[in-house]
C-alpha cells in the first residue's frame, strides 16, 4: 500500500471536506476521501473520489463484501459523473430531512437507481438535465410491465421493489441540483414514489399484513427436534474434530491427500460411519442445528446471531432463587446497540457447543491477523478481520481462499433449505422466519395463560420477569421490537377467534350468550362501517385467553374456573364457549357420569358430581349437542 493512503488524522481533513463537489476542479475532487478504516490506530484510507470502486462502512457482519462497494464502473459513461457527484453529496449529508445514509441504503439506493439510468439510456438521454416529468412518466409504465427472470421469473415488482425504483428517481432529482447536471423538474409533481407504487390508503404500509411466512408448527416441531438432537450428540463430534485437527498439527510437513487420508482412517477406526466428507458435513450441519435452536428461543434477528461472540451467556437470579439465561449481542436496528434476549437452557448449551465449534475458526482469523500485519501492518483487511475474530457463527470462504468469516444471510438460507431437505420437509426454510415464529408461540403462550413461555424460561408473566429478573448490568436492554412483534401476533391471534365467535350459529357461557344476544341487534351492528372494524373494536376491547375448556375475557387468571374447577365457565360472565369445546364438556359429562355411582364419594361428592353434570349439559345444550350423543 503506497503512503498515499495513509494519513496520520484522516477524519480532520474527512470533517472539513466539502458537503458536495460543486465547482471543485478534478484534482482536487479526485483526492477527496470517501472511506476510511483504522488499523492498530492507524487510519488508513479504503477509497477516494477518483476510484470506481468505493468502499462502504456501516454494515452489518452478515454482508459479504461483495454487496459493501459501490461499483461505478458498472454506470453507463454518460452518467458516471454525475452519479459519483449525487452519491458523494448522499454519504456527506444525506437526503433532506434524513439523517446520513448507513452502509446499507447507501448500496440499496445505488442498486435502486441503475434501472432508471439504463432506462434513460435506451431512450439515447445522455444527461439528467433532459429528463422531463414525461420521460419520468415512461420509466413507470416501463417498471409496471417489466416481468422479473431471476427469482421469481415471470412475475412483475412488488409494490417494495416499484417504491424503491421511483424513490431512486425522486433521489436522483434531489441530489442532482447539488451537480453540473441537475434534474429540471420533480419526476411526478402532483403524486409520490409511495402513491405510484400503491402504498396510500389502504395499501399503506401499516395497513399491509405481514409477508415473513409463518413456519407450520408440524414442519417446525420436525426441523426443531431435529436440530435438537444434533446439539445433544454435539459434544461426541466436536471430541472427533479436536483429535482431526491433532492429527493436521503433527503431520505439517506430509502433502494434503496423506493428511486426508490418516484423518479418515482415523474417523473409520473410531466407528464414524462414512468418509471425511461426510464428517464435514455433520460439523455443517451441527452449526446449523444451533443456529435453528437460538434462532427459535430467542427471537433474534440474523445479523444479530451474527454478533454472538464468545462469553455472550451470562446468569442471574432472583431472590427466590430462579435462574435466568441471558445471552448477549448487537443490534444495529435503528442503532439500539447491545441488548440481553433472554434465553431457555437449550439455547445455552447451544451456545458452549458453538464455542467450542468455532474455536478452530477463531484460531484461523487470529493467525491471518498476524500473517497480514508481517506483510504490512496497515492491510486494511486486519481490521475486518478483527470484527470476527470472537464471532460464533463462522466459516471458511473455498473462493476467497478458505478466508474465515462470518456467515451471510444468503450462505445461512442456503443451509437452512438444505437442513429443511434432510428433514423430509419441502418448505422453503429462510432465517428470518425464525423471529415470526418465535413471536407467534410467545404470543399463543401470553394467549393462552398469561405466561410468557413458562415451559422453557422458567418465570410467571413477562411483566413480572421484565420486573425482577434484572441485575444492574444484564437484561436491562430489551428487544422492545421484538415484543412489538409478539403482540401483533397477539392481535392477529385474537381477530381470528373474535371472528370464530361471530360466525358460530352459537355460543356457550355468560359472555358468548351475551355475544350472540348483541349480535341479533341489528342496531348494533350498524355502528360499524365494515365487518372487520367490528373485529377490530371486538378484539382490541376485550380480554382473551384460553384456558384449554373456554376462552376466558377475565381481565386476570385468578378464577378458579381456570383451573381446578372448570365446569363454572358454563355460566360465567367472562366464558366464551364455542362448538370446537363440545368434545371437552361430552368428555367430562362422560366421565362425570362414571363417578356418579361410585359408592365412596359420599353425599357430598354425589351432588358435586350432579352440579358438573347439570353444568355440563347445560353448555352441550346451548352449543346444540345432546348430550347423549357421542361426539367424535
Amino acid at each position: 500500500m503506497s503512503d498515499n493512503n495513509l494519513a496520520a488524522q484522516p477524519w480532520a481533513p474527512l470533517a472539513a471536506q466539502p458537503g458536495d463537489v460543486g465547482e471543485l476542479p478534478e484534482s482536487e475532487r479526485d483526492v477527496l476521501i470517501t472511506s476510511a478504516t483504522q488499523v492498530d490506530g492507524q487510519w488508513v484510507i479504503l477509497s477516494r473520489y477518483g476510484e470506481d470502486i468505493w468502499h462502504l462502512d456501516g454494515f452489518t457482519s452478515n454482508v459479504p463484501v461483495s454487496k459493501r462497494r459501490l461499483d461505478f464502473g458498472i454506470v453507463p459513461l454518460a452518467f458516471r459523473g454525475v452519479m459519483k457527484a449525487m452519491f458523494y453529496r448522499y454519504l456527506r449529508r444525506g437526503r433532506v430531512g434524513s439523517i446520513r445514509p448507513k452502509g446499507r441504503r447507501v448500496q440499496g439506493s445505488f442498486s435502486d437507481v441503475m434501472p432508471f439510468l439504463h432506462h434513460l439510456e435506451t431512450l439515447k438521454l445522455d444527461h439528467l438535465s433532459a429528463v422531463t416529468p414525461m420521460v419520468c412518466a415512461t420509466y413507470v409504465a416501463a417498471c409496471k410491465a417489466h416481468r422479473q427472470i431471476c427469482r421469481s421469473k415471470g412475475k412483475p415488482l412488488s409494490q417494495v421493489g416499484l417504491r424503491n425504483r421511483f424513490v431512486a428517481v425522486e433521489a436522483i432529482h434531489e441530489l442532482s441540483q447539488y451537480t453540473d447536471d441537475p434534474m429540471p423538474q420533480h419526476p411526478w409533481p402532483e403524486t409520490s414514489a409511495y402513491a405510484m407504487a400503491g402504498f396510500a390508503g389502504s395499501g399503506a404500509p401499516h395497513k399491509q399484513s405481514k409477508k415473513t411466512l409463518l413456519i407450520p408448527d408440524d414442519v417446525f416441531c420436525i426441523i426443531f427436534e431435529r436440530a435438537y438432537q444434533q446439539v445433544e450428540r454435539g459434544q461426541q463430534l466436536l471430541d472427533l474434530q479436536d483429535a482431526l485437527h491433532a492429527i493436521a498439527a503433527q503431520r505439517k510437513v506430509l502433502p494434503a491427500y496423506s493428511i486426508s487420508r490418516k484423518k479418515g482412517a482415523y474417523l473409520r477406526n473410531l466407528g464414524w460411519q462414512g468418509n471425511l466428507r461426510a464428517f464435514s458435513r455433520a460439523l455443517i450441519d451441527l452449526r446449523t442445528a444451533c443456529y435453528i435452536i437460538l434462532a427459535s428461543t430467542s427471537g433474534c434477528r440474523n445479523h444479530e446471531l451474527a454478533n454472538v461472540q464468545s462469553g455472550a451467556h451470562h446468569r442471574t437470579q432472583n431472590d427466590e432463587g430462579t435462574v435466568y439465561h441471558w445471552m448477549r449481542s448487537r443490534s444495529e436496528k435503528t442503532d439500539v446497540g447491545t441488548h440481553d434476549w433472554m434465553i431457555p437452557e437449550a439455547a445455552v448449551r447451544s451456545l458452549r457447543m458453538m464455542e467450542r465449534w468455532a474455536a478452530p475458526y477463531q484460531a484461523q482469523l487470529t493467525t491471518e491477523i498476524v500473517q497480514r500485519r508481517r506483510v504490512n501492518p496497515y492491510d486494511p483487511q486486519i481490521a475486518e478481520a478483527h470484527k470476527h475474530r470472537h464471532a460464533l457463527f463462522l466459516g471458511a470462504e473455498p473462493k476467497r481462499g478458505n478466508q474465515v468469516r462470518t456467515l451471510c444471510n444468503d450462505n445461512w438460507n442456503k443451509y437452512l433449505k438444505a437442513f429443511a431437505k434432510d428433514c423430509g420437509q419441502t418448505w422453503n426454510l429462510a432465517s428470518h422466519q425464525f423471529r415470526r415464529k418465535f413471536a407467534n408461540y410467545a404470543a399463543h403462550s401470553r394467549f393462552g395463560d398469561l405466561r410468557y413461555l413458562k415451559e422453557h424460561f422458567a418465570h410467571g408473566s413477562l411483566d413480572m420477569t421484565l420486573g425482577y429478573a434484572m441485575d444492574d448490568s444484564w437484561g436491562q436492554h430489551m428487544d422492545l421490537d421484538l415484543y412489538a412483534d409478539i403482540q401483533g401476533e397477539l392481535e392477529d391471534i385474537k381477530l381470528r377467534v373474535v371472528d370464530k365467535w361471530l360466525a358460530d350459529d352459537s355460543l356457550a357461557g355468560g359472555y358468548g350468550h351475551a355475544l350472540k344476544q348483541w349480535q341479533r341487534e341489528p342496531q348494533n351492528l350498524l355502528i360499524f362501517k365494515d365487518h372487520a372494524s367490528m373485529l377490530k373494536s371486538i378484539a382490541e376491547s376485550t380480554a382473551i385467553r384460553s384456558n384449554g375448556h373456554a376462552w376466558c375475557t377475565a381481565d386476570n387468571d385468578a378464577c378458579v374456573g381456570n383451573t381446578l374447577e372448570r365446569t363454572r365457565c358454563g355460566n360465567c360472565n367472562h366464558a366464551v364457549i364455542g362448538r370446537g369445546h363440545a368434545p371437552i364438556y361430552q368428555r367430562l359429562y362422560d366421565d362425570l357420569k362414571g363417578l356418579l355411582h361410585c359408592p365412596d364419594i359420599g353425599e357430598g361428592g354425589r351432588q358435586r358430581v350432579e352440579r358438573d353434570l347439570n353444568r355440563c349439559r347445560e353448555v352441550l345444550a346451548q352449543l346444540g349437542v345432546g348430550p347423549e350423543i357421542l361426539i367424535a
